[in-house]
Parts: C-alpha cells; structure tokens; sequence
C-alpha cells in the first residue's frame, strides 16, 4: 500500500503558451515567435524595447526595477500648441448633383444603399467613384465622418459583383484598430445584403483557432489590422497573393503606432496587387517617400487640408497649482452637466484602469477601453458610451481611431500626450458633424 503521509505536494509549474482558458487573456505575440499559439492583441505592432522578463538573476521572476523612476519618457509638447480659440468658419455642405440611383453602379448595389438610408454620395464618394470603378489607385485626404469608408467599399463591392467567379478578385482592408476593422464590416454586411458577398472580419483580442476555421469559408473581403493578419500570414492559412485590391485605411494612425514594417511585408506579399486605395487624416511631408512606393499614378482626393484638425474646437490647457489635488480637479470638471459625454485619455492600460475605477467609486459611471481588455469587453463599452449608459470612457492612444461616436461633447487628456500628432487624433473625437467641441489637456 503506498504511504500517502509524506507524499510530497505537486508544485504548480506556469504553463505559458499553452492553449488552455488560464492563458485565454494573455497578448499575442505571434509575430514574435511562430511557435506560440496564443490569440490576443495581435493588432499591437512589436515592442523589441520590451525588457525580457526572463533576464537577469536566475530564479528570480520579478521585473526588473526601471531606472529613472516611472520608467516613462515625459513628453515634450509645448502646451502652447494645445490652447487655441475654436474658429467660427462658414463650411458649405457638399451636396452631390447626383442621387445615388444616377451613380453608375448596378441596380442591386443601388437598391441596397437607399435601403440603408444613403440619398446622394458624399463629396469624397462623388469625387472618386468613377475613377476607382476604373481601378486607378487613390490617395484621399479625408477624416473619420467624411464618408471615406463608402468611397472604397461601393466600388470594391461593384467590381466583385461583375467578377464574381474571379479567383482573384478578393479585396484586403487593412485598419489600425480594432473597433475600426468591426466598424468597417458591420458597413460591408449592410451594403451587400442580399448580394451573395462575403467578408470576414480578423482581430487581435480573439480567438486565432476560430479564425483559422472563417478562412476555410469563402470571403470576398478581408478586413483585419496587420498584426493578426501577419499571424495567419505566417501560419500559412492566408495566403496574400490571393487579392488584388488593397485599402490602406487611417494610414497616419498605422504609421503613428509602428506598423510601417508590417505594412511592408504585406504590400510584398501581395503579388498580384493591381488596385490599392490609400485614406490618411493628415499628411505629413515624411511619409510622401513610402506612399510613393505604395501608389502608382493615384488621383489625389482632398477633402481635408492634410495638416491638423481641430480648428473648429475649443483647446485649452490646466495647469495644477503645486499640491493640488489632480483628480479632484477632473471630478469637478466632470460633474458639470455641460460635459454629457466624455472621451478621456490616459498614457497606460494600467492608469486608465486605476482611473476608471477611481471615477465609478466618484459616482461617474464610467468604462474604459484599452489593449489589456478583452474585444468583447471593448465592445461592450464603446456601446454602453454610444448608448449614453455611462458618461465617460476611458481610453488609450490604440482606441482613438476606432471610437466612431458622433456626439463626443469633450475630450480630456488626463496627461500630455506624446506627439502633437496623437493630441490631434485624440481631439478629432469631438466636434464632429458640424457640432461645437472643447478638448482639456491637464498640465503638470
């Protein structure tokens, strides 16, 4: 009979990389290593200035202390920049001399946009139709709210309705976001109902296992952000060369969060590319060389000048007194009626956590938004904040493309932001569809 007296107990050992529910939470870094099969934050570009947690003494699984304090660079945007008096301009609205059933597309694709409510086209869908139904490439300069999205998506849908038993024609979106990538074919999936179109939609912060099954189906679109798209790139269940229509989507925004390489290699990767669409917010003189080595004789559109935004809101800075007590401060400012919804931004998925929490126990409903959040939970409270459930939404740099809210009456940076460029995206949040915004910076 075995004696169970001095049986030793089993030591828990961590099983990192294994596919079980433990590590269901844990980010993707597939791109890293191909030998890892996990499935989230794959949208996330590398971090190779990441400390490995495995360094230094042996037996010892603490992180390394950071040096220099907090470990973060400070930023060095002058606070100047972010005061300015919102301009009262005179914008006339563009009005098409076409309805939508003049446009020439077909009569299905017709029928299927008045059903969704769209009357004429937008200034960038009017500008650009024609020439896209032609497959020239495009560069338009146009901001979240412009309909932008409809001016890819209607002719991409028109070609792939005349070709449909062409084996390559397949269409790849390529978003920086999350929410932006749903977005995106939660807008295919009301524009082509009924049509026998499909897409498929391939997100960090889900299940790769899944993904890989969608791929087994037959899509005509794809709309993903690099980082999982480059993991089933290198799983080898997507293979690039399959389309020959690529849209580069908030290509700024993709830029600004490290995805330069990634858009890269799947630009070489698809070698039967003939028709690429490129949208940008801004356009900054640095990244003329690389849209030009993506873009072949493209029409231009420009339905924003390019540079910032954000003439139409209202920037100002606080500046805290020493001593003063920095999240009272934001309490008071948020307790006021005026401020019905807002957008406030934190610098970490930590401090927008902490932050969170600290302003539902103020009693200000809140949620947050964030890469250590699941897609799900992200969802959830991007629509608890459309719906008007909670006042204020917590978010990072990697959420502010993908949040599509019409009605944000303020943006908050709770520190200063890193780039003016980041401050810009951050404040194009609010003031939107011709409605008055005010963006706060807290200076410390």
């Amino acid at each position: 009979m075995e004696n169970t007296t001095y049986k030793r107990k089993r030591r828990y050992k961590p099983t990192f990389g294994k596919n079980n529910s433990n590590n269901a939470n844990r980010p993707d870094r597939s791109n890293q290593s191909n030998n890892r099969n996990t499935s989230n934050n794959s949208d996330r570009p590398n971090r190779p200035d990441r400390p490995n947690r495995t360094s230094g003494i042996q037996g010892n699984n603490r992180r390394p202390a950071r040096s220099g304090g907090t470990g973060r660079k400070k930023s060095t945007l002058d606070p100047s920049l972010l005061i300015r008096k919102a301009t009262q301009t005179l914008v006339k609205d563009y009005r098409s001399d076409r309805l939508i059933d003049n446009l020439p597309i077909s009569p299905n694709l017709k029928e299927c946009l008045i059903k969704k409510g769209f009357e004429r086209p937008t200034e960038i869908q009017d500008k650009t139709l024609e020439t896209l139904l032609q497959g020239r490439d495009l560069l338009g300069i146009a901001q979240t709210g412009t309909g932008k999205t409809g001016a890819f998506l209607i002719p991409i849908i028109e070609q792939l309705l005349e070709h449909k038993k062409n084996p390559f024609a397949f269409a790849l979106v390529v978003v920086p976001t999350r929410e932006l990538a749903i977005q995106v074919e939660e807008e295919f999936r009301s524009m082509t109902r009924g049509l026998g179109l499909y897409s498929a939609c391939f997100i960090g912060g889900t299940n790769l296992n899944k993904d890989i099954q969608t791929l087994r189906r037959y899509s005509h679109v794809i709309i993903a952000t690099p980082g999982r798209l480059l993991d089933l790139v290198n799983r080898k269940v997507l293979d690039l060369r399959q389309f020959n229509t690529l849209v580069l989507d908030e290509f700024d925004r993709m830029l600004d969060m490290g995805f330069v390489h990634d858009v890269k290699r799947i630009i070489n990767g698809m070698q039967q590319r003939k028709h690429t669409m490129l949208f940008s917010a801004t356009l900054d003189k640095t990244q003329q060389t690389l849209i030009g080595s993506i873009l072949q004789n493209p029409l231009t559109v420009k339905v924003s000048n390019g540079n910032s935004t954000g003439d139409h809101i209202e920037q100002d800075i606080i500046r805290l007194a020493a001593g003063e007590d920095k999240f009272k401060v934001l309490h008071e400012m948020i307790v006021n009626k005026d401020f019905q919804k807002v957008l406030l931004f934190e610098e970490t998925k930590h401090k927008a956590n902490r932050l969170c929490i600290k302003l539902n126990k103020a009693g200000i409903l809140s949620d947050e938004i964030h890469g250590n959040k699941s897609q799900n939970a992200r969802q959830r409270a991007l629509n608890a904040f459309k719906q008007g459930s909670i006042r204020v939404l917590v978010a990072t740099d990697v959420a502010a493309r993908g949040i599509d809210v019409s009605d944000v009456t303020h943006v908050i940076n709770y520190q200063v932001p890193m780039t003016f460029s980041s401050y810009i995206h951050r404040i194009g949040r609010t003031g939107r569809a011709g409605k008055a915004g005010k963006a706060f910076t807290f200076v410390d």
